[in-house]
């Protein structure tokens, strides 16, 4: 069996390199994943670890279709749509829509396939659909920030800006606050020291009433993605929580959904809308490469 000449920890090395999908396309690493370890598809069964890792060793943009994993990999078409569909349930791999805007106005859906070698429950793929993936406190001794040591460093540049432990442990929020609304070092740097009085009697109240007085603006809130997962098994689209597991309710053999009762809100008929739009997107692409 293929099962038993091939482990999640080694794979046939083949001649050419793993084919890329078309631009825009192909595997998207998911956020926030440990770092690897020996270990990392341990739970899985032989074959499903092995193309994991295999898929997990790919760079983001590989053509990870049946049939180009199929020419990469000693499995066929059919072990293989089964294999990711086990990973998918799994919490490794989801696959779906995601649309992307243009500096133009413009915008376009295009076919994702999202792997992490973390395993993730429904819950975290909601959020990540959502744009909203909580980071992971890594467990990692305590630094100075970034605005700490920038606040500790003015005293040697500017001496007359020399600041006491206490001081910059104070004022680095204030710092960090900058940061966060996208000035860079230099130019909170700049803001802090040019055109400073003579003489300094209180560097750490001047400092303070510079941050206060010259932060800049707030930046516009960022556009959360726009994305929509697709059932393992017949491909329909929807949204996570009509897909636990990466399955539609049909492909688990639940009965179809009654007609509702009332009127669908204005976010489910926008949400309805995109789906509608991803799955026409995806037909044209269809026929445009068939």
């Amino acid at each position: 069996m293929a099962e038993a000449k091939l482990s999640a920890a080694s794979l046939p090395a083949h001649a050419s390199p793993h084919p890329l999908a078309n631009p825009g396309y192909g595997k998207r690493s998911a956020p926030d994943q440990h770092p690897h370890t020996a270990h990392d598809f341990a739970h899985l069964p032989p074959r499903e670890a092995a193309i994991a890792a295999y898929v997990d060793r790919l760079p983001d943009g590989a053509d990870v279709s049946v049939k180009t994993l199929a020419k990469q990999l000693p499995y066929g078409q059919c072990a293989l749509r089964t294999a990711l569909n086990r990973l998918q349930q799994a919490g490794h791999l989801r696959r779906g829509r995601e649309r992307l805007d243009s500096d133009t106005g413009s915008s376009r859906w295009i076919t994702r396939t999202w792997f992490t070698r973390t395993a993730r429950n429904d819950d975290w793929w909601a959020a990540f659909t959502r744009g909203d993936v909580p980071q992971e406190a890594p467990d990692r001794p305590p630094t100075r920030s970034r605005a700490h040591i920038l606040l500790a460093a003015l005293g040697r540049e500017t001496p007359v800006l020399s600041l006491s432990a206490a001081d910059c442990a104070a004022l680095a929020p204030m710092v960090a606050e900058w940061f966060a609304r996208g000035a860079t070092t230099e130019v909170v740097r700049h803001a802090l020291t040019s055109g400073l009085p003579t003489p300094v009697h209180h560097p750490a109240a001047l400092l303070r009433r510079r941050l206060t007085d010259k932060i800049p603006p707030e930046p516009p809130a960022p556009q959360p993605p726009r994305r929509i997962l697709e059932c393992a098994d017949c491909g329909v689209l929807g949204r996570l929580e009509a897909l636990p597991g990466g399955l539609c309710k049909g492909c688990r053999g639940e009965p179809a959904p009654t007609r509702p009762t009332t009127l669908p809100t204005a976010s489910e008929i926008h949400a309805r809308a995109d789906e509608i739009r991803a799955a026409m997107s995806l037909k044209r692409e269809e026929h445009t490469y068939a």
